[in-house]
């Protein structure tokens, strides 16, 4: 039987607050093992192994992904592969993370002798802390969902997101232990536009001469005159290289509304004199991100002398 689009709207709001009410409930099951976990990982001096079976591995690749790209050595490896020769990828410095709901799954549990014997330490996530998985761990996580919400409760689904939800909470409290920052985050992502984001300084893009600049006094229609040939929506008021004040497209607007005579008044009297600035050693990042929180195109840049040095604009990064 077809469902109609109605029918289909409906079952789809269900499906995502059924999963949002199991991650919710995950919340609950964070307790001591989680902290205790979290500095295992945060202590070794080797990678951190994620291993999982079926959708579990497919999670697993996730965090281990996460984990990389966050500051923890870490990588994936495939059960059935490891139990075949990729066990020799594992030292005595890492640890293991192995991933099975049911904590019954015979590939990964077949693992655990060999395991025991190199000595490092296990780290499980489970639905089950009774199953054989939890029982042969040293540090059990457990995410218990009441059902899937397939609605055979077959195909995991809420168990599987509740996985991801339990490695990012990892992920997230490890990158506070390690005081990881975006510059560290920018190492790891060079590519992109996340990547130059994150490794562009001010400097590197902002605009330099020739400026819009105008010195106090300059009357509006010369001073439209300046933003028109600069081509930036925006003049800087300055005086020997002091900057003074700004004059945007959205000043020119405002002051239209206010009815001033444009004829009869200088940039003083239309200026911000409070503009934002920042530093051309500053990052690119920091500098979109201050644009955002104020509401504005444009930045001041200015040097440690606090001197005009260039202008930013929020598009100036692709």
């Amino acid at each position: 039987m077809r469902l109609n689009d109605e029918e289909l709207i409906r079952l789809g709001k269900e499906t995502v607050h059924k999963q949002a009410e199991a991650v919710l409930d995950l919340e609950k099951q964070i307790d001591g093992s989680f902290a205790e976990a979290v500095k295992c990982i945060r202590q070794a001096e080797g990678h951190t192994i994620i291993c999982g079976m079926g959708k579990s591995g497919h999670i697993g690749s996730k965090i281990a992904a996460t984990l990389a790209s966050t500051g923890t050595p870490a990588f994936f490896v495939h059960p059935a592969e490891a139990f075949h020769g990729d066990l020799g990828m594992i030292t005595p410095d890492d640890i293991i993370v192995l991933i099975s709901y049911s904590g019954e799954t015979d590939e990964v549990n077949k693992l655990i002798p060999s395991l025991k014997s190199f000595g490092i330490p296990v780290i499980c996530i489970v639905g089950d802390s009774n199953s054989t998985l939890a029982r042969n761990s040293d540090i059990v996580l457990t995410m218990a969902v009441e059902r899937e919400v397939c609605p055979n409760n077959l195909a995991p689904t809420n168990s599987t997101l509740t996985t991801l939800a339990l490695g990012d909470a990892i992920a997230v409290a490890l990158i506070e232990e390690r005081q990881f920052n975006p510059g560290d985050f920018a190492r790891f992502h060079p590519g992109g536009s996340l990547g130059r984001r994150l490794l562009t300084k001010v400097s590197d893009v902002m605009h330099t001469a020739p400026l819009p600049v105008v010195t106090p006094g300059t009357s509006m229609l010369d001073t439209i005159s300046v933003m028109n040939k600069g081509r930036l929506g925006t003049a800087v008021v300055a005086e020997h290289d002091r900057v003074l004040g700004i004059i945007t497209d959205g000043d020119l607007r405002r002051a239209i509304a206010a009815g001033i005579d444009f004829r009869n008044t200088n940039c003083d009297s239309i200026m911000t004199t409070t503009p934002k600035t920042i530093d051309g050693n500053e990052r690119f990042a920091e500098a979109e991100q201050q644009m955002l929180e104020n509401k504005i195109n444009s930045l001041v840049v200015v040097n440690e002398d606090g001197k005009l040095s260039g202008i930013l604009q929020i598009y100036d990064i692709e």
